[in-house]
């Protein structure tokens, strides 16, 4: 039986106080004073702020910039807009501030002047983002000297959810769920992959979503690695961009879409068929997957190295690796769709040999399985850590492949 009791409602405002409690810890830990944080779902994190985007990794000009401190609560928030985002209700009026353009030299000119007034040429800042704009002005703006990277400080205080976090999470999941499952009912031959992205972007919008943090991937998969595009790897291809292609009877389908609820994402992938069936050799592959995924999930518990997974999935694959060299066989996420911990990168095995997992981790585990003259076969799941196992928080069905 799982051990964190995941509530059936997050509570935002705990969510927040424990969440700056936990990033203010970081920074000492890592003797940081100040952060200076540009990412959107780093802003999101540290303010608890969130608001609507198409595409959250391609905001770059008109988007909050966040200053957290280590001996303040309250984070400082330098906010573009007003309406439409969330929850600035925990945000101090005091500590509210218009915005500030960082791309551009006058902008880092004003910010420069209210930092000041806020560190010292003694305050250890770590930023996530230098803009071109930053770098030029890196003597006034950061008199200290060069800043740290706050993106070590984020890592470690997002490594481990909160129940409320989890609650997050698995809203999101149920967002992305219910808007696939009305993508996956109209899949047709002659619908364009264009078109599944505007109605999966619009249901999920209507079932809940914040906002979509990637442009949604519906891959069609060649009949054999030498049919696809080129690579530097010499691998599959993913993700290629969505276009105006007509989808075909029997193109096999590589699913990936992301979206955010109250600043936490969510991670679907699935494989489909086109207008038919799966052969029964396409069967047959589904079934591998599966048979790969459980024996991971076997060893999956707190006190298990990422090694114990990747040893696990290379052994109930005959020897080689189910997953593509490019990407892995599993990683994390919260705010962010892909965050750490990342299991079986081209970091290696030492690397993978040092990250023992957590309870309150989040664990996506997407392994490949591969045969040419079958379009090969990719799932993503999405598993909390616990002390003696796992709780999954993913709830869809394998259709078509699974009777």
């Amino acid at each position: 039986m799982p051990v964190i009791d995941i509530p059936a409602e997050p509570d935002l405002a705990r969510m927040s106080r424990e969440r700056g409690a936990r990033l203010r810890a970081a920074m000492t830990e890592q003797g940081v004073d100040a952060l200076v944080l540009l990412g959107n779902s780093a802003v999101s994190y540290s303010t608890g702020v969130t608001w609507p985007l198409g595409d959250s990794g391609l905001a770059h000009v008109d988007r909050p910039v966040a200053v957290v401190m280590a001996n303040d609560p309250r984070p400082h928030l330098f906010m573009p807009f007003r309406e439409g985002a969330s929850e600035q209700r925990l945000i101090p009026p005091d500590h509210l501030h218009p915005p500030v353009y960082l791309e551009f030299d006058e902008g880092v000119q004003k910010f420069a002047a209210v930092l000041g007034e806020l560190t010292s040429a003694e305050t250890r800042v770590a930023v996530d983002e230098l803009t071109g704009a930053m770098r030029r002005a890196g003597k006034s703006l950061f008199p200290g000297g060069t800043p740290a990277d706050a993106s070590m400080v984020l890592a470690a205080a997002k490594l481990t959810k909160t129940p409320d976090e989890l609650a997050c999470i698995r809203a999101a999941l149920r967002i992305t769920e219910r808007a696939m499952a009305g993508i996956e009912g109209s899949l047709a031959p002659g619908m364009r992959q264009i078109d599944l992205s505007a109605g999966f972007v619009r249901q999920a919008y209507e079932h809940g979503a914040e906002a979509n943090v990637l442009d949604p991937i519906w891959q069609v998969m060649p009949a054999s690695r030498e049919a696809g595009v080129w690579t530097t790897h010499g691998d599959l291809a993913l993700p290629l961009l969505t276009t105006e292609r007509e989808l075909a009877k029997g193109d096999v389908l590589w699913t990936d879409v992301s979206i955010s609820y109250a600043g936490y994402c969510s991670d679907f992938g699935r494989t489909w068929i086109v207008g038919q069936d799966p052969t029964p050799r396409q069967r047959a592959q589904f079934r591998r997957w599966r048979e790969i995924h459980s024996a991971v999930k076997d060893v999956l518990r707190a006190g298990a190295t990422a090694s114990d997974l990747t040893r696990a999935a290379i052994a109930a694959n005959g020897g080689g690796k189910p997953w593509l060299p490019h990407f892995y066989l599993g990683h994390g996420m919260g705010v962010d769709p892909a965050e750490m911990p990342f299991v079986g990168t081209d970091l290696g095995e030492e690397f993978d040999e040092r990250q023992v997992l957590r309870a309150g981790m989040v664990l996506v585990l997407e392994p490949v399985v591969w045969e040419d003259g079958t379009g090969g076969y990719r799932s993503e799941e999405v598993l909390v850590i616990e002390e003696e196992g796992w709780t999954a928080l993913t709830d869809y069905p394998y259709s078509p492949y699974d009777d």
